[in-house]
């Protein structure tokens, strides 16, 4: 490596030759005309996202005033009872779903390739993947408000109030289809980010030197990782009773409605925390800005990052202490409610510190951080109230919790992600927003929100239960409740205001943005283009602006790494994730249609499915998966260009494989993602057998499969696994001699799998047990059809490796696509040995 000089640089310090430049334009030349929808990068994508989240925010926004507006006066006649449920569901489910995790992700996406001085996040056609399908469903999901297809069962879809019985039309197969698909699509953002996150930071950015907002990013993906899958396996299991009767909650054949409730909010209540962690890392971004002084207690806010992400997920009960959970627990999950008030308040007092030891503008951003701490400390008063157990009795399904929520969610989010904006918003127009009109935005809607949220405490206390839509006018809530709408609507004159500010002065510009008006720190403030940075620095501090004089300069010079496109394609550099020391080139995709395409039937297959369109909705699955093939097939080049030079004379490979490869990492992310959801399944199957012992073949005395089924079939998945090791080995043969026998472990592998399967459930039907009996048949067979997904997945990824051999793709030093397909097999097969243990050991041990 070529030493480098005082200010970081390379000896070469003068800039690079302009053709290098015009290359780099060149290559990342930016779309037009309607091919702007095929863009995959993030500066694209991370706007689309954007757009469409602030999108739902004024829909469910208009739903939240038309709600108002039937509780203004008491006995209103304004909206029927039918139109309000379906309008207060769609408001909370649009709101928690389509706009509060959507916005910080998008937010991310946007801003985290600037943050770490990357030309754009690892998988750029994931991303754009994971926004279309999301538009695609949301705007289709909200539309069906206008058809009377809404669900109407509230956001939290309890049943037995959404079952097939009381709830018989298609309006909540909607919510379990619709909102399960676009929480696969959040999923996928999250892998994006917590690879990215972790591989391509800037050269120098070791973990204590990851801005805030970063490390608030990689606890808000790790927490989807383990958060959403519980959810998304609940909207399977009640559809699946909705669909096809199999008993998960009904309580009569030995489900529980109670189940749906533990696996609803052991998403629900971290994601209220996955909400507002992105939102303080934001405002650990601002806040140093602001004073111009560095963060106080860098290190305890990232403990304390961690620290709520890993104690809301034992939280969940919080929400269910009126529903006859055993003293001892409640006891538990009352003193874990209050213990995560701890790191949160480490977080509030660093602001606070940051704040005296510096000088603070009062700024929008800075209005708006200001905002958040008053309310959201609020919110965090009323919390530790309801985490009380007796007082929870008494407040439970009254408004004193709507007010609650509002106050943690609105303060701990909303006005965070409105300071971001403000905040960034230089970094991609030509003009900073108004901070005249920002000022009325924040008046309005500080003001406002107190006027309408602030009542509905006392309403609550006072005895008006939540979910209603009308009162009658004795009880003497209507004056709290016309006070409320008046609030309400000042709020959405506020936002009238900010939607006048962006039109007037939001003008996008990738290459002649503002700059950085705020004297800022941190790397997003580099000059940018469509490419991101024109080279990417080495970090030395955490505060790089601040502590490495004229950096800014030397990027826009090209005096540090990748000044121009060495691969003569888009490329990044993939850094260790400790140290982020180089490791090698990561090529990036162009634009293409194929995400979008791929997004668009994958929506359309899971809407068909919702209205019963069955074999319309196969044909949009199959060309959903022919154009993700399309779309893979360019995705494992090999080892096809020679090392290149970054600059200070260090040569990078530009493919790698195995642990060092991101395509690894994100299959470790994917793994665990499965694993999360079969564990909330193990979770299903020892709960029903806890509550409904009499319908359990260990207390009943009914049969299982003999032992030589389970046997049978667990040989089977170890011979599959055997199988796919061969293949890896076959493959380091030299070229031609192992294209033979790794095509042949592969169908192997494939068959075993299959016949596994198969015996299983062979060996469960043919004792006579059916998946419409009783909830314990549901669950064994479920716990069969999340093996079967495994393996019909499997069955795919093992042909595609097949036809990759076949054209010639596939080799000992371009084994990418199999390494990644063994790491799954392998994942699968545990899966499946696991699974036999609990539903063919289980009984026979505990009876």
């Amino acid at each position: 490596m070529t030493p480098r000089q005082d200010d970081g640089t390379f000896p070469n310090a003068a800039p690079r030759p302009e053709e290098e430049l015009a290359k780099l334009l060149r290559i990342w030349k930016p779309v037009s005309g309607l091919r702007i929808l095929s863009a995959v990068n993030n500066t694209y994508v991370g706007l689309f996202y954007i757009a469409t989240a602030f999108l739902f925010f004024i829909l469910a926004g208009i739903l939240a005033l038309l709600m108002r507006a039937q509780l203004a006066v008491p006995e209103n006649d304004l909206l029927g009872q039918n139109a309000y449920n379906q309008i207060f569901t769609m408001h909370g489910t649009v709101m928690m779903f389509l706009f509060a995790v959507p916005i910080v992700e998008a937010i991310a996406i946007f801003m985290l390739p600037n943050m770490l001085a990357a030309r754009d996040l690892p998988f750029p056609r994931l991303s754009a993947y994971a926004f279309w399908a999301y538009a695609v469903g949301g705007i289709v999901f909200f539309c069906t408000l206008f058809f009377g297809l809404s669900p109407d069962g509230g956001w939290f879809m309890y049943p037995p109030l959404t079952s097939s019985e009381f709830s018989p039309g298609y309006n909540a197969d909607f919510w379990l289809l619709g909102i399960g698909f676009i929480e696969i699509s959040a999923i996928a953002g999250a892998i994006e980010i917590v690879v990215g996150v972790l591989l391509t930071r800037a050269p120098g950015m070791s973990l204590d030197r990851m801005p805030i907002y970063a490390w608030a990013m990689l606890v808000f993906a790790a927490m989807i990782v383990f958060g959403f899958p519980a959810v998304i396996l609940a909207t399977a299991l009640l559809e699946l009773e909705r669909a096809f009767d199999w008993p998960f909650f009904i309580a009569e054949r030995g489900g529980d409605p109670l189940l749906w409730q533990h696996l609803f909010w052991f998403f629900g209540h971290p994601e209220v925390y996955i909400i507002f962690l992105p939102a303080a890392g934001m405002v650990s971004m601002i806040v140093p800005a602001m004073t111009g002084t560095t963060l106080v207690g860098y290190r305890l806010v990232v403990l304390a990052l961690l620290g709520t992400g890993f104690l809301s997920f034992g939280l969940w009960v919080h929400h269910m202490y009126t529903t006859g959970i055993p003293r001892l627990s409640l006891s538990f999950f009352s003193a874990a409610s209050m213990a995560v008030a701890v790191p949160s308040g480490i977080q509030v007092f660093a602001w606070i510190a940051t704040i005296a030891s510096g000088r603070l503008r009062l700024t929008v951003p800075t209005l708006f951080i200001l905002g958040f701490l008053f309310i959201f400390t609020m919110g965090g008063l009323t919390g530790v109230m309801v985490a009380m157990v007796p007082f929870d009795w008494q407040a439970h399904d009254t408004y004193f919790v709507v007010a609650h929520f509002h106050y943690v969610l609105i303060g701990g989010a909303v006005f965070p992600i409105f300071a971001a904006i403000y905040y960034w918003a230089p970094t991609a127009s030509r003009r900073p927003l108004s901070e005249r009109l920002g000022r009325w935005f924040f008046g309005l809607t500080f003001v406002g929100f107190n006027i309408a949220f602030f009542p509905l405490h006392i309403a609550g206390l006072r005895g008006m239960p939540r979910r209603v839509y009308t009162y009658p006018a004795e009880f003497g809530w209507d004056w709290l409740n016309m006070i409320s709408t008046v609030g309400a609507f000042m709020i959405a004159a506020g936002v009238l205001v900010f939607l006048v500010d962006l039109v007037r002065n939001f003008r996008f510009s990738f290459d002649r943005s503002f700059g950085n008006i705020w004297n800022a720190g941190t790397l997003e403030w580099l000059p940018t283009g469509t490419y991101q940075t024109r080279s990417i620095p080495i970090v030395t501090s955490r505060e790089p602006l601040w502590d490495q004089p004229n950096l800014a300069e030397n990027v826009e010079a090209g005096r540090y790494f990748l000044p121009g496109a060495p691969t003569g394609s888009r490329e990044t550099i993939v850094t260790s994730p400790i140290e982020a020391r180089p490791r090698y080139i990561l090529r990036l995709p162009n634009a293409s249609w194929r995400p979008m395409l791929s997004a668009v039937f994958t929506a359309a297959f899971f809407l068909l499915l919702t209205v019963k369109f069955v074999v319309t909705a196969v044909a949009c699955g199959v060309a959903a998966i022919v154009m993700m093939i399309w779309w893979m097939w360019s995705t494992d080049p090999g080892p096809s260009h020679p090392p290149v030079d970054i600059g200070g004379g260090i040569r990078l490979p530009v493919y790698v494989r195995g642990p060092a490869s991101h395509s690894w990492w994100a299959m470790i992310v994917l793994a665990l993602v499965i694993g999360t959801t079969f564990a909330s399944l193990v979770f299903s199957y020892y709960f029903l057998w806890t509550v409904s012992p009499e319908v359990w073949p260990a207390i009943t005395g009914a049969s299982v499969p003999a032992p030589g089924w389970p046997l049978t079939s667990a040989a089977l998945l170890v011979a599959s696994s055997a199988a796919i090791a061969y293949g890896s080995r076959a493959l380091m043969l030299p070229t031609g001699r192992g294209s033979w026998p790794v095509r042949i472990a592969l169908l192997l592998a494939i068959t075993l799998l299959i016949a596994s399967l198969a015996i299983e459930l062979f060996g469960q039907w043919q004792t006579g047990l059916r998946p419409t009996e009783s909830g314990y048949g549901a669950t064994v067979y479920a716990i069969a059809g999340m093996q079967g997904l495994l393996v019909f997945a499997l069955t795919i990824m093992g042909l595609y490796t097949i036809a990759r051999s076949l054209a010639g793709l596939l080799g000992a030093g371009r084994r990418a696509t199999y390494d990644n397909t063994m790491l799954l097999w392998h994942y699968t097969v545990g899966q499946g040995l696991v699974a036999l243990f609990v539903v063919h050991v289980s009984p026979r041990i505990l009876a």
